[in-house]
């Protein structure tokens, strides 16, 4: 196994959360979070898993993006959401697209629709991009080194403490992940 995940571990990596980024409901945060216990195990780099996570997703949403502006109209027209989606959605994005965009990278539904969407709202591909690349960084970042860094710190606390301490410490991390979440979602649902 730590072979194969040696030679093709980042290119799977890229692959899932591309593909997830570009629309593909798979799970890409997942993959990274597999790679930074991988990292800290010594199978992967972390400095590269960071940086093929980070691209991925700013390629895979750029992908889905220019999907979603240049087809994504006539699709949600051919089901008959038009009227009532696209004036909601562009008013949306006018106001929100920046930070929708930047939070859509930590959160699992939006990960997956958020760069179509701001393709057929027609959000302004700079903004997009800047915003994109700012999220998909600071994703990589943040949940790689979680994972490279709670890895560790279950895997200590488990030799030290035996099974409960690893448990206490995955519950800590648990309870924290948990906080930011609410956090976020509270952010994402002012008006």
């Amino acid at each position: 196994m730590s072979g194969f995940v040696h030679h093709y571990g980042l290119a799977a990596l890229f692959l899932i959360v591309m593909l997830e980024s570009g629309g593909v409901p798979l799970p890409g945060e997942t993959a990274l979070v597999a790679a930074g216990v991988f990292a800290q195990r010594g199978d992967l780099d972390i400095a590269a898993v960071i940086a093929v996570a980070a691209v991925a997703a700013i390629v895979g949403d750029n992908l889905g993006y220019w999907i979603g502006r240049t087809g994504g109209r006539a699709v949600i027209q051919r089901w008959g959401f038009a009227s009532r989606s696209l004036p909601w959605a562009e008013r949306f994005f006018a106001r929100h697209g920046p930070k929708t965009i930047f939070l859509a990278r930590f959160l699992s539904v939006l990960r997956v629709t958020a760069a179509w969407l701001a393709g057929i709202s027609r959000m302004h591909w700079w903004t997009f991009f800047f915003w994109n690349a700012a999220g998909g960084i600071c994703w990589a970042a943040l949940v790689g080194l979680v994972a490279y860094y709670v890895g560790q710190a279950a895997a200590d606390a488990i030799s030290r403490y035996g099974l409960i301490g690893g448990a206490v410490v995955i519950a800590a991390v648990a309870v924290g992940l948990a906080a930011v979440h609410v956090w976020r979602k509270r952010l994402v649902e002012q008006p």
